[in-house]
């Protein structure tokens, strides 16, 4: 299992162009897998992995996640395939549907039949992201062109998928999953069979389940889960975070966080290998000074 840093998840983690480049070369150094990003309302998440990839020579970067609604797929895939040549071939695109109350609420616009718009934004993304011209016309999405990018590599794509539709989606058309707020035992009956069925059903090799989760090192346990449930609340109230709490068994964020000392960190880092994870995307919360060089050290020695 591969191990990388989550990036913009969390206060600790948040921070400017500069700082995030500087970050990107610390976890690189140290030896992680992969830095992920987010794609909300701060910093472009996919034009600051082009900077960060420009700026690192190994790890691999990558959105979680980018919102499909606002960016038409052809434009996207276009911006995605730059950032590719950015990177040296090391940037993977994770996309999701984001929620109802931002599609629509704050952005204005139609989050009517999500499945339908995903499997649509698929359709095209997918092979443009492989060099492929693409002739579409669906219900939401017309796509009738090819990119000419030269040089550029093939970019893995991941997609967001909890709910059983969108898990088929990405087993058929994309390379894998990436999830947030979903713990052990959804990921091992529910995750990994759904989208593994789809991905063999439509030939294709194992899918990548990349698992985002909190992570806090530190004596005080129950200290720290008081500071993740404020910190996090948020994603105990999106309805689609919840039904994923709601099948692991746990209240909110803060129950299902990763929190503990060293040993008990440990457990539950093995937990995810076992229930199929192929690249734990840690998410560091730090509870008093000092705490994310502390992490960070006992992360990179849980390093393969």
């Amino acid at each position: 299992m591969r191990i990388g840093i989550f990036a913009g998840a969390t206060p600790e983690t948040s921070f400017g162009l500069k700082g995030l480049v500087a970050f990107a070369r610390d976890v690189e150094t140290r030896g992680f897998d992969t830095l992920w990003l987010p794609n909300i309302f701060g910093i472009d998440g996919i034009g600051a992995c082009a900077i960060a990839g420009w700026e690192t020579q190994r790890i691999e970067l990558g959105t979680a996640v980018t919102p499909t609604y606002p960016r038409h797929p052809a434009a996207l895939a276009q911006q995605v395939m730059t950032t590719q040549l950015a990177c040296g071939g090391r940037f993977a695109l994770g996309i999701g549907l984001s929620h109802q109350v931002v599609i629509e609420g704050m952005y204005g616009l139609s989050y009517d039949k999500p499945a339908r718009h995903m499997s649509e934004y698929l359709q095209i993304i997918a092979p443009l992201l492989h060099g492929q011209g693409v002739q579409f016309e669906g219900e939401q999405l017309t796509a009738k062109l090819a990119l000419d990018i030269p040089d550029t590599q093939p970019v893995p794509l991941l997609v967001a998928a909890l709910g059983p539709a969108m898990l088929k989606l990405a087993g058929i058309w994309a390379d894998g999953t990436s999830t947030w707020m979903t713990g052990p035992r959804t990921i091992e009956d529910y995750i990994v069979p759904s989208i593994s069925a789809a991905a063999i059903e439509a030939g294709k090799p194992p899918p990548r389940i990349v698992c985002g989760l909190p992570i806090c090192l530190t004596d005080d346990a129950d200290g720290a889960r008081e500071h993740i449930g404020k910190s996090l609340e948020i994603y105990g109230m999106l309805p689609s975070y919840r039904a994923m709490l709601d099948r692991e068994g746990v209240s909110g964020p803060a129950e299902l966080a990763i929190v503990g000392n060293e040993a008990t960190l440990r457990v539950e880092i093995a937990r995810l290998r076992d229930v199929g994870v192929t690249d734990f995307n840690a998410a560091v919360i730090t509870v008093g000074e000092g705490k994310m060089a502390t992490t960070l050290d006992f992360l990179q020695s849980e390093l393969a």
